[in-house]
């Protein structure tokens, strides 16, 4: 249990200290989140706790396709939250992005690499 709570404490804190620093300077809070912190954690904790080597670089590869049809909703969300404010550019960006994972997992299949479930 006292791993557990250890594991949810460091990764809440790095999102608590991404949050802070971006309040005080938001090119130093953009750098760091996009740092794959998150990634970099779950491979640490999949590691440490005795995942294979096989689940772990699985984890990263899947990692790397998941994020390129992310990386629109970073340009789209700035423009939608000038027109239609915050709460509602982050549901447009959000659906938008799933869109973008569901079009870009059928192309790849194409290519033998199966992103659905």
């Amino acid at each position: 249990m006292i791993w557990i709570a250890s594991k949810y404490l460091i990764t809440a804190g790095l999102i608590v200290l991404v949050s802070e620093l971006a309040k005080r300077s938001d090119k130093l809070g953009a750098f760091l989140a996009a740092m794959p912190l998150i990634t970099i954690l779950t491979l640490i904790w999949l590691s440490v706790e005795g995942q294979s080597t096989t689940k772990i670089a699985n984890h990263a590869y899947y990692t790397f396709w998941y994020v390129i049809p992310t990386l629109p909703m970073f340009l789209l969300f700035p423009k939608f939250l000038e027109r239609i404010g915050f709460w509602p550019a982050l549901l447009a960006s959000m659906a938008i992005t799933f869109c973008f994972y569901v079009l870009f997992a059928l192309g790849l299949k194409r290519f033998g690499i199966d992103l659905l479930p």
